[in-house]
């Protein structure tokens, strides 16, 4: 897994404390305290959840003051550790999905992050209820609209520093920068002032896998004492805020928060990614002859990367006199002359990198240069709640559904959603994949049933908020 992040950040000799021994209560004792806090949960009239490495741990990201920690490692003059998976194809924990459904059942109204991973916007949690203080290694911003960008990729550089890419606002223009703070950065205003306010208002903080030693943020959960609320710990070590709390649980936050989930009767929702993929076909006429260009990009743009596809294999059914192509390198791009009065239909089979559910999916592209197609634009939201509805009902990754194209008299544009990862939790503290994920392509999703009824499809997102992987979509914040 690329730590970037880690590795990018300016060197500081004061780490405070790290490499502290791990802590796990009694069965007994946990089992004990999780009723508790599930007690204090529900009673809770706004409940708030403070976040910190410890919570994204059993996605493969390693935290930095556990044993094994990153700053823990390169203390002892280790380097950064390794982890299984490339950043961006990290999958939410137990905790960031149970956290999705304790907000859309009301009982959770806000939650700060310390964390860089951007799992807690992957997830699906709402981002106006969301405070990340200390950035985010996939998100940009525009400095002087204030427009937020978060990408599929990470983010070059760190620092609150330039990045390659300018606002796609036309009466802006300016150029981007990164959001993820180095150690002399200040806490973002917009950020910090939200959670200080949600803090204030809390009768209950609970701090989820953190040592709570980095400051100013890991004093914000007591302002809520000095209003009345309560705070309640979940971590394996000892922080500097134990003894000012009401509960303190020394176990896997996962299987705690699994707990208190089963306790209050709230199912796991299950995590479905959908990625986006821009497919365009140019062409020019030479007398009888068709040269034509097929590239497929990022839905960010040509330079941007598409992290979850390995190679895209083109083949042409019903036309053995058309060569097929395996395109190995970004961007995937192929070139041909052919007949200008032959149709053909193009199988593209797009297959997925390391941490995909499936191994692939296929799309199909008929062509004809003697009839230009019909544009549209479909409601994004609409068709990605169906698709990943729908992915969930069948228990198969792999499908996909078209969102719009653009057809103009030599260029015809598709930007195609695919379902990529489907996975459901189960009570402990392990990820399952759905029955369906054998690892085989599941094919496309105009074959699955668009059952709006479906078990687990929850309401789409406001439509101010925009899917995370649409290309220069502005984020609510």
């Amino acid at each position: 897994m690329s730590l970037g992040y880690a590795e990018k950040l300016s060197y500081r000799e004061d780490l405070g404390t790290v490499g502290m021994p791990e802590i796990f209560d009694p069965p007994e004792l946990v089992q004990k305290k999780i009723e508790e806090l599930a007690v204090m949960v529900q009673k809770s009239k706004h409940l708030v959840v403070f976040t910190g490495a410890g919570i994204s741990t059993s996605s493969g990201i390693p935290d930095f003051r556990g044993p094994k920690g990153v700053w823990t490692l390169q203390r002892a003059g280790k380097g950064v550790p390794n982890a299984s998976l490339p950043f961006h194809r990290a999958v939410p924990s137990l905790t960031h999905m149970a956290l999705v459904e304790m907000e859309r059942a009301g009982l959770l109204k806000f939650v700060i992050s310390q964390n860089v991973d951007s799992l807690h916007l992957r997830s699906g949690f709402p981002r106006e209820k969301l405070s990340e203080l200390h950035g985010n290694s996939f998100k940009e911003i525009c400095p002087c609209c204030k427009t937020e960008y978060l990408r599929d990729f990470e983010i070059e550089t760190i620092g609150l520093k330039d990045t390659p890419r300018r606002c796609s606002d036309k009466n802006c223009g300016a150029r981007l920068k990164d959001t993820v703070l180095d150690w002399e950065d200040a806490l973002p205003p917009e950020e910090m002032n939200s959670a200080k306010e949600h803090c204030r208002s809390a009768d209950l903080v609970l701090c989820l896998g953190t040592s709570l030693q980095i400051t100013p943020a890991c004093n914000m959960p007591l302002m809520s004492i000095k209003n009345g609320g309560r705070v309640a710990i979940v971590n394996l070590q000892a922080t500097p805020k134990d003894k000012k709390a009401s509960l303190v649980i020394h176990g896997l936050v996962d299987k705690v928060i699994a707990g208190v989930m089963s306790t209050l009767n709230l199912r796991i929702p299950p995590y479905i990614r959908t990625d986006l993929v821009q497919i365009t076909l140019r062409h020019s006429l030479r007398k009888k002859c068709v040269r034509w260009t097929l590239r497929v990009t990022s839905t960010h743009g040509l330079r941007a990367p598409l992290p979850f596809i390995q190679s895209i294999e083109v083949s042409f059914p019903e036309r053995p006199d058309m060569k097929p192509v395996v395109l190995k390198e970004q961007p995937f791009s192929l070139q041909r002359e052919t007949s200008m009065y032959r149709s053909f239909f193009m199988l593209l089979k797009l297959n997925f990198s390391d941490g995909c559910s499936c191994l692939s999916s296929s799309i199909g592209w008929p062509v004809d240069f003697l009839k230009q197609k019909d544009s549209f634009v479909r409601d994004r939201t609409l068709v990605i709640r169906e698709l990943q509805c729908a992915a969930e009902h069948e228990s198969c990754a792999g499908q996909q559904e078209i969102l719009e194209r653009e057809s103009l008299p030599r260029a015809e544009t598709a930007i195609h959603a695919i379902v990529t990862d489907i996975v459901s939790y189960n009570t402990g503290n392990d990820k399952v994949a759905l029955p369906g994920d054998n690892g085989m392509n599941c094919g496309s999703s105009n074959d699955a049933k668009r059952n709006m009824e479906c078990t687990g499809c929850y309401p789409a997102a406001p439509k101010k908020l925009k899917y995370f992987f649409l290309k220069d979509e502005k984020l609510n914040c």
